[in-house]
């Protein structure tokens, strides 16, 4: 059988043409595509229900993919198991239930690196570097954490594992405006540092403004995409989509 590629090169992360749905004949996702290149953000928004943490738990092997192709460094990896796609460099904090809440700080980053136990001296110096407030709780529970620093502790798990790509679904839900803000600084850090991030993202205006671009899903399919200042900028965007996304913070 012959697989197609990404035309033009393969970027670091590709969901071409995406079909995929959690009951029996009923989709989700209705043809959808992204690309992600090494180094960048990548914002996902749309209406509640257009598909956007569908699209990221296909990508990440959660849900079956019916219909087009996954790439990761243009080799295909649909379908694969989420486990297999951490030791492939691929890291997903979801939007709930994203740490142990009965473990510590320091023992659930050490469960971020069970494919690598090794590995983890280094890679709690590293995060922690980024996320300082772990390294001061790291013998707290991770139930009494505030609402930030449980989300901080979820990403810096997923980095346990040193991945090339992080998949966020929804990483300033339930947050205040002033922690959903120093949420996104971290995530912009993160990004920095070298790893390359989709991020799904109900508070659209502030997610286009990190991001080096934008996908609007509407109905499971792409609706608009652009720059993050350009979908920031664009009429029709705004009337349709930021005018009461951008309420959401």
């Amino acid at each position: 059988m012959n697989i197609s590629r990404p035309v033009g090169g393969a970027p670091l992360l590709a969901a071409q043409d995406i079909v995929a749905g959690y009951l029996p004949g009923v989709n989700i996702l209705n043809g959808c595509t992204l690309t992600l290149a090494g180094g960048e953000l990548v914002g996902v928004i749309g209406p509640n229900g257009a598909g956007k943490s569908t699209l990221l738990k296909a990508m990440f092997g959660l849900l079956p993919v019916r219909g087009g192709m996954v790439y990761l460094h243009g080799d295909p990896i649909t379908n694969l198991s989420a486990h297999r796609l951490v030791s492939l460099g691929v890291g997903y904090v979801p939007q709930a239930r994203n740490v142990f809440s009965a473990l510590t700080v320091s023992e659930n980053l050490e469960m971020g690196s069970y494919l690598r136990p090794r590995l983890f001296a280094r890679r709690f110096a590293d995060v922690v570097g980024l996320f300082p407030v772990l390294g001061e709780r790291r013998r707290q529970k991770a139930g009494t954490l505030s609402g930030g620093e449980r989300q901080m502790l979820a990403m810096g798990r997923a980095l346990m594992m040193d991945p090339s790509v992080l998949l966020l679904d929804e990483p300033s839900a339930g947050l205040s405006p002033r922690i959903t803000d120093e949420v996104f600084d971290r995530i912009r850090q993160v990004n920095e540092a070298g790893v390359s991030i989709v991020m799904v993202e109900q508070n659209a205006r502030r997610c286009l403004q990190i991001a080096n671009r934008g996908y609007v899903l509407d109905q499971g399919r792409n609706a608009y995409t652009g720059t993050g200042s350009e979908l920031l900028d664009d009429p029709k965007v705004i009337e349709c989509y930021l005018g009461t996304l951008a309420r959401v913070e």
